[in-house]
C-alpha cells in the first residue's frame, strides 16, 4: 500500500464544467509532451537564481534551502510548488523510491515549519469560468475541494490495492523486442535497396521508441530506478538522439503544472505560436514583433509545423548536453559527459547509415523523410491532449489540487487496439497524469476507476476521437489569433 496522506490540505477543484466563449471543451489524450520548446527553444524557468523555498507535503510546511534545491535529483521542477501543496505530486513522482521517502522523513524531522496556511498569489475565488478564452479561472467551495482531495486519496489507495501500480516487466520486454524488430526491418530494407520503405519504417521505429523511453523515464517498467535511468539513456540518447535529462526536465515540469501559464513549458510556444492572449505581450524584440504579424494565421499553419518536431528536439538535446556543465543543478553537471557520449553514438550511427546509401540525393531523401515523418508521428500524439483544453493563470489555486489539475487540463482519446499501440498508451492521458509511474498495460483498467471518481466528484472526464480533439485545438488557436488580429489592426 502507498504511504497514506493523513493530513492533506489541498485546495481547488470544480463542480462547474470549464467552458470558453467560443470553445466547447470536449476531450483529449496524450502527453503534450515537449512541443512547447519545440517551437520556442527556451526553458520556462532557467533556475539561474536559486533561493530557499517552502512546500507543503502531508500537511506540513517544509523549508528547502537553495543548496537542497540545487541538489534535487529532479532539477528545477521542485520550484514550481513554491508556497504550494506538493503532497500528491510528490507521491506521483516518487512512487516506489525508498530514497525519496527517506529524504522526506529527514526534511519533516529537521525543517517542518509551523507558520500558517499559505495561499497562492492568484487565490481569488471566482468559480471555474472562462474569462479570457482560452484561459479559465478556477475555484469552488472549500467543502467541495476537501471532498475531492479525500476521495482522490481513497482512489490512490484503491489503485494500489488492485495491483495497478505493480511493474509489468514481461510487457516491456515485448515492447523492446517490437522496436528491435522494427529497427532490424528498417536496416534490412535499406540493405536490399528499398530506401523509401526503410525511411518510413525507421520513422515509425523512432516514434515507438519515444513511448518506450517515456515509460522508462517515468520508472514504469522496473522497480530499480537506476536500471530505468540507464535504459532511458540507451533508448533515448543512443537510439533516438533525444537527451534524457533535457526531456525529463521539461516533461516533469509539464506534469507538475499542466496547462498553467508561464510554468508549463509545453504551452510556451512563442514566438511562432501564441497559446493564450498574454503570450502576445512577449513580442518585444524587432524580429519577434515581425513574427507577430503571422500570429493571426497560426491556426492555419500550426499543422504544417508538426513534422519539424523531431529535428527541433534533437537540436535542443545537443544544445542542452553541451551547456549542462554550467548548470546550477547538480544532476545536469553530473550527467553531462555520459549524455554527450550517448548522443555522439546516435549521430555516428545516423551518419554511417547515410554514408552507406548510394548517392547524395538518396541520402537527402532518406534523412528528410525519416526525420520529418518521425517528427509528425510523435507530434500527432503529443499535441492532442492538452492543447485542446483550457489553460489556467500562473499561481492559480488549481495547482494545489492535484486531481482536479490533471482532470481539468487533459483530454483522453477513445481507445482501440490500434490507438493503444500507436499512441503508446498515452490515449489514457488523464490516468497517466494522475499516476505517472503506472505501467502502460494497467491504464485501461485504471480508467474505469477514474471515470467513476470523476462522476462522484462532478468533474468532467474528457475523452474524444482524434479529429474532435484536433478541431478543438485549432479553435483555441483561432481564438488567440483573433485577439492578435485586433491588436494588429489597432
Amino acid at each position: 500500500m502507498p504511504p497514506s496522506n493523513t493530513e492533506t490540505t489541498v485546495v481547488v477543484t470544480s463542480t462547474v464544467k470549464p467552458r470558453a466563449t467560443s470553445f466547447r471543451q470536449k476531450s483529449d489524450s496524450v502527453s503534450n509532451g515537449d512541443f512547447g520548446s519545440f517551437i520556442s527553444g527556451k526553458r520556462a524557468d532557467t533556475g539561474a537564481q536559486l533561493e530557499d523555498i517552502q512546500v507543503k507535503i502531508n500537511g506540513k510546511w517544509l523549508n528547502l534551502s537553495k543548496e537542497f534545491v540545487a541538489k534535487h535529483p529532479g532539477g528545477e521542477v521542485i520550484n514550481q510548488y513554491k508556497n504550494a501543496d506538493a503532497t500528491h505530486i510528490f507521491h506521483a513522482f516518487h512512487e516506489g523510491s525508498q530514497m525519496a521517502y527517506k529524504q522526506l522523513k529527514v526534511l519533516e524531522d529537521r525543517s517542518s515549519l509551523s507558520y500558517g496556511q499559505h495561499t497562492l498569489a492568484n487565490g481569488r475565488r471566482n468559480s471555474i469560468k472562462a474569462y479570457q478564452s482560452p484561459v479559465a479561472l478556477y475555484d469552488i467551495s472549500v467543502e467541495q475541494e476537501m471532498k475531492i482531495v479525500r476521495n482522490f486519496e481513497n482512489l490512490r489507495q484503491q489503485v494500489h490495492a488492485e495491483g495497478l501500480m505493480k511493474q509489468r516487466p514481461t510487457f516491456y520486454l515485448r515492447k523492446i523486442l517490437e522496436v528491435a524488430f522494427l529497427m532490424t526491418t528498417a536496416f534490412s530494407l535499406q540493405y536490399f535497396g528499398w530506401y523509401v520503405c526503410s525511411a518510413l519504417v525507421l520513422a515509425l521505429t523512432w516514434q515507438q521508441l519515444g513511448w518506450l523511453t517515456h515509460e522508462f523515464c517515468h520508472h514504469q517498467p522496473l522497480k530499480n530506478r537506476r536500471l530505468n535511468d540507464w535504459a532511458s539513456i540507451v533508448f533515448g540518447n543512443v537510439a533516438q538522439g533525444f537527451s534524457r535529462d533535457w526531456w525529463k526536465d521539461k516533461h516533469n515540469r509539464h506534469h507538475a503544472s499542466t496547462n498553467i501559464i508561464d510554468t508549463d513549458p509545453d504551452i510556451d510556444l512563442a514566438p511562432l505560436v501564441a497559446m493564450v492572449p498574454n503570450d502576445l505581450l512577449k513580442y518585444k524584440e524587432p524580429l519577434e514583433k515581425l513574427v507577430l504579424n503571422i500570429i493571426p494565421y497560426q491556426h492555419l499553419y500550426f499543422t504544417l509545423m508538426l513534422p519539424l518536431l523531431r529535428i527541433s528536439w534533437t537540436s535542443q538535446s545537443i544544445v542542452h548536453v553541451f551547456s549542462s556543465s554550467s548548470s546550477v543543478y547538480m544532476k545536469d553537471r553530473k550527467h553531462a559527459t555520459g549524455e554527450r557520449i550517448a548522443l555522439a553514438l546516435h549521430w555516428t550511427w545516423v551518419l554511417l547509415q547515410l554514408y552507406l546509401l548510394p548517392s547524395n540525393s538518396v541520402r537527402l531523401m532518406y534523412f528528410l523523410l525519416s526525420q520529418l515523418l518521425g517528427g509528425l508521428l510523435i507530434a500527432l500524439v503529443v499535441t492532442y491532449n492538452h492543447n485542446s483544453v483550457l489553460k489556467y493563470p500562473k499561481d492559480s489555486p488549481l495547482l494545489n489540487n492535484f486531481a482536479a489539475l490533471h482532470i481539468l487540463t487533459t483530454r483522453n482519446m477513445k481507445p482501440s487496439t490500434f490507438v493503444d499501440w500507436f499512441w503508446g498508451g498515452l490515449n489514457y492521458q488523464v490516468e497517466h497524469h494522475l499516476f505517472p509511474t503506472m505501467p502502460r498495460p494497467n491504464l485501461g483498467r485504471c480508467s474505469k476507476l477514474v471515470r467513476q471518481f470523476c462522476a462522484d466528484n462532478d468533474l468532467e472526464y474528457l475523452v474524444d476521437d482524434y479529429w474532435t480533439g484536433y478541431k478543438q485545438s485549432l479553435m483555441l488557436l483561432q481564438d488567440v489569433a483573433a485577439v492578435a488580429k485586433k491588436a494588429k489592426d489597432l
